[in-house]
């Protein structure tokens, strides 16, 4: 079992760049009204592979994302993007490094007063110089990735929930990230298209080569996709590792919470 890494690593060590590991954190912590959410937390997400952290709800899952966008500033800790610790950086110099991010919202997050075309050019438009006839392209080309080529001039009302997901996919990958977050992509869904979803998520992986980056409660897409696994307690990473690692999990937080989501049964009864 790979357990969670060790803060006693020295800064000017984890400060390189390291060709394994993408994003490192150590020591993350930050209290909200007096309430401790993240404590001295450590990880680290694994370069091109797909990283998903679990735990149950106010666990502190999408508060540590937020924190490896950028978006909080912790208490205490530090977070190397290649090396860079982003939790020195001016707004400026934080805005900069973001353009390295693309962000898959939970409900896709799309504004429903645009086109299909309009919601994934947005970002295009916004920060870049490229033409109209480049940002056509580009669009087409993101749609075609998700499977939804063609439909640049529908509304997200007239999209399916699944389909919003794979727009919202597309407007994530129209600046070409080398990091991908999702935040709990497949809430919401019937097991078809959760399925839909995550085969789309191990494809954009292993096609654009992005460091993945998922928060979820969805255990059955998890074990699905996942190259590397981290279970989030009480402010904690408190296992780390393959899935099949996690399944063999001695750790009680971590045996509680994959049999009361069931995943321990289906496989024993997929193995038997």
């Amino acid at each position: 079992m790979i357990h969670p890494p060790s803060s006693a690593f020295h800064d000017d060590v984890l400060s390189a760049r390291d060709e394994r590991f993408q994003i490192r954190v150590r020591g993350l912590t930050k209290t909200f009204r007096g309430q401790k959410v993240l404590d001295s937390l450590d990880l680290d997400l694994e370069r091109g592979k797909i990283n998903i952290i679990i735990g149950g709800s106010g666990q502190g899952k999408s508060v540590t994302m937020k924190h490896l966008m950028g978006l909080i500033k912790p208490d205490s800790g530090h977070i190397w993007v290649d090396g860079v610790d982003i939790v020195s950086l001016s707004e400026y110099e934080m805005n900069r490094i973001r353009t390295r991010f693309g962000m898959v919202f939970q409900y896709a997050a799309l504004f429903d007063s645009m086109t299909v075309y309009e919601n994934i050019a947005f970002p295009l438009v916004e920060h870049t110089k490229k033409s109209r006839r480049e940002i056509r392209e580009t669009v087409a080309a993101a749609l075609e990735s998700v499977g939804l080529p063609g439909i640049e001039h529908k509304y997200p009302s007239e999209l399916s929930g699944g389909m919003r997901k794979r727009v919202g996919l597309a407007r994530a990958i129209v600046m070409q990230p080398e990091i991908l977050f999702y935040d709990e992509p497949t809430t919401g869904l019937d097991p078809v298209a959760t399925k839909n979803v995550d085969d789309l998520i191990a494809h954009i992986n292993r096609t654009l080569g992005v460091t993945s980056v998922v928060i979820s409660h969805d255990m059955a897409s998890t074990f699905r996709i996942a190259h590397r696994i981290g279970m989030l307690w009480g402010g904690r990473i408190v296992e780390v590792g393959t899935p099949e690692e996690i399944l063999a999990s001695k750790h009680p937080r971590v045996v509680e919470f994959l049999e009361v989501s069931g995943i321990l049964g289906a496989r024993k009864e997929a193995a038997s």
